[in-house]
C-alpha cells in the first residue's frame, strides 16, 4: 500500500509555501489587550474571522465585512458569514469584523477597530497572498456607518511606529454600504445607533464629524450603495444624502434604491427582486477592477 504524502510536503515540493491563515480562523486585531479595553471577555477582544475563496493566488482582493446591529449587537450571520461566502464566490478573501459595541464602548473605539482591521490585512497582504491596493470595506446598517466612517477618516500609517501593522495605511480601496446609517445629526438618523455609539448626550462637533454627508472628500474611495424605499428603520435619506456628497466631491459612486423590502435584508436571497443587488454589486466590482471576472 502506498503511503499518503502529507499535503504540506506536496506543497513544499511544488515550491508553494502553505498559506499562514486558514478558513474560519479568528484573528485578534492586537496581539495583546486592545487599546481602551474594559475587560477580557470575547466582546472586549476585537477580531477578524477569516473566510477564504477556493483559491488564494498572489494578489487576491480582500474585504473587511462589518455586520450591523445598532452598535449594540452584531448580525454576524446574514450580514457577516453569508456576505463573506458571496464575496468568496467572486474570488475575494473576506474578513468579518467583530468590533466592540455600545453602550459599553463609545467612539472612537469602534472606528479604531475598523481602521486597525484594514491596517492588519494590508500589513499582512504579501504573506497572505492579498493585493494591498484592493482591500475594501463592506458594511450594513450600523456596520454601514462604521464602513462609511472608515472611508472618510483614515491615514497613511505611522512610518516610525514600532508595530508594523500601525505603519500600514487605513484607507479602504473601495466601500460597499447596504442600507447604511449615515447621519448622526439629521432627523432621519437612527437614534439607537447614535446613542450606542456616542452616548446619551453626544458632542455636537463629534456627531457632525461622524455624519457622512459632511465627511466626504475627494480621497473617499469609490462606493456602492443599496437601499430600499420601504425601509423605515434607516430611511433612504441616509444613502441618498451620502451619494449626493460623493457625487459633489467627484468620488465614483453607484446607488440602487429598490422600491420594496424591509430593513436588514442582507443578501435578500428570499426576494427575487431585491436579491439582484448582489448581481449589481458584482458588475460594479468588475467595472472597478476589484474582481477580474464574475462566475
Amino acid at each position: 500500500m502506498i503511503a499518503m504524502v502529507p499535503v504540506l510536503v506536496l506543497l513544499a515540493q511544488a515550491g508553494a509555501a502553505p498559506l499562514p491563515i486558514a478558513d474560519g480562523q479568528v484573528l485578534p486585531l492586537w496581539s495583546g489587550q486592545a487599546p481602551g479595553a474594559l475587560g477580557s471577555d470575547e466582546a472586549d477582544v476585537p477580531a477578524l474571522t477569516v473566510f477564504l475563496p477556493r483559491a488564494v493566488a498572489a494578489g487576491t482582493p480582500a474585504a473587511i465585512v462589518c455586520p450591523g446591529g445598532s452598535y449594540a449587537r452584531l448580525a454576524s450571520n446574514h450580514e457577516g458569514r453569508q456576505v463573506a461566502a458571496f464575496l468568496n464566490s467572486m474570488g475575494i478573501a473576506a474578513f468579518v469584523l467583530r468590533y466592540r459595541l455600545g453602550p459599553k464602548y463609545h467612539h472612537p473605539i469602534e472606528i479604531g477597530d475598523a481602521q486597525r482591521a484594514i491596517r492588519l490585512v494590508r500589513a499582512r497582504a504579501a504573506e497572505w497572498r492579498l493585493d494591498p491596493a484592493r482591500i475594501g470595506i463592506v458594511g450594513f446598517s450600523a456596520g454601514g456607518h462604521l464602513a462609511m466612517s472608515a472611508s472618510t477618516h483614515f491615514d497613511a500609517g505611522n512610518p516610525s511606529a514600532a508595530d508594523a501593522v500601525d505603519r500600514a495605511g487605513s484607507r479602504p480601496d473601495f466601500a460597499v454600504l447596504g442600507y447604511p446609517v449615515i447621519s448622526m445629526t439629521a432627523p432621519w438618523t437612527h437614534a439607537g445607533s447614535r446613542t450606542n455609539l456616542l452616548g446619551e448626550h453626544p458632542d455636537p462637533e463629534v456627531a457632525r464629524a461622524l455624519s457622512g454627508e459632511n465627511a466626504v472628500t475627494t480621497a473617499t474611495p469609490p462606493t456602492f450603495l443599496f437601499q430600499t424605499s420601504e425601509d423605515t428603520v434607516v430611511p433612504a435619506e441616509n444613502s441618498v444624502h451620502y451619494y449626493l456628497a460623493l457625487r459633489k466631491a467627484g468620488v465614483p459612486a453607484e446607488m440602487h434604491v429598490f422600491e420594496k423590502g424591509p430593513h436588514g435584508v442582507g443578501l435578500a436571497n428570499d426576494d427575487p427582486a431585491l436579491s439582484e443587488w448582489s448581481t449589481l454589486l458584482a458588475n460594479w466590482l468588475r467595472l472597478h477592477g476589484i474582481v477580474k471576472h464574475v462566475d
